[in-house]
């Protein structure tokens, strides 16, 4: 019902014609001040109910559509708020959005496993011969080890995939990409961990992270 709401809320945004709900609102002015594509929103919004059934990802290539139309569609709102519209930038959005997208299932494994429910790609599981029961068990096996290792190598990949764009993208957009320093964080911390994606490492705050943001920009890279 949530999802459906929303829906039918960005309807009436773009019929000027909002729900009298502050988040509805507040969108609807940024949908009027910065002519947000709506097509990006229904992306969110359709993606997030097919993913209601709470099952894994049947491959990698699926995790990255659903990072795409959820992690990237935020990523491309943002670009259209600070006023960018550049396909280089959107290029870059693309990738750092499939990314984030992975390492956000990365990181969530733990928790999830902890209530008997795994999402990772299954393709990758099967390929190292290892099963959901592997990773609710906190196995540390390592063809866990391996299986976390191929994820998370495809989401650097990305990362450097968006970084090939850099040269061409505008520096006003640069803000919309400090997640990166998150994302880059992360993969750092796992590698470190030898990619035991339950090494207590991973859970501790990054007290620099902080710094990097500022550093990243102030060079305006990302």
């Amino acid at each position: 019902m949530r999802l459906e709401f929303w829906r039918k809320a960005v309807e009436d945004i773009y019929q000027d014609n909002p729900p009298q709900q502050p988040v509805a609102i507040e969108l609807w002015k940024a949908v009027r001040r910065q002519n947000l594509t709506k097509r990006w929103l229904m992306n969110i919004i359709d993606q997030r109910e097919k993913n209601l059934d709470d099952r894994a990802y049947r491959d990698i290539s699926e995790l990255e559509t659903y990072a795409e139309n959820t992690q990237s569609a935020l990523l491309y709102l943002t670009l259209e708020t600070l006023g960018v519209r550049d396909i280089h930038a959107d290029h870059a959005a693309s990738h750092i959005g499939k990314a984030q997208g992975i390492v956000t299932c990365l990181r969530a494994t733990p928790y999830h496993a902890s209530r008997r429910k795994v999402f990772l790609p299954m393709d990758i599981c099967m390929l190292h011969g290892v099963s959901q029961e592997d990773f609710i068990r906190n196995n540390e096996a390592k063809k866990i080890k391996d299986t976390v290792y191929d994820i998370a190598s495809q989401a650097h990949v990305h990362l450097e995939h968006a970084r090939s764009f850099k040269k061409n993208v505008p520096a006003k957009a640069f803000p919309a990409f400090l997640c990166t320093v998150a994302i880059e964080d992360y993969l750092h911390k796992i590698q470190k961990a030898d990619f035991n994606v339950f090494h207590p490492s991973l859970h501790q705050k990054s007290t620099l992270l902080p710094l990097h943001l500022y550093i990243r920009s102030w060079k305006k890279a990302y």
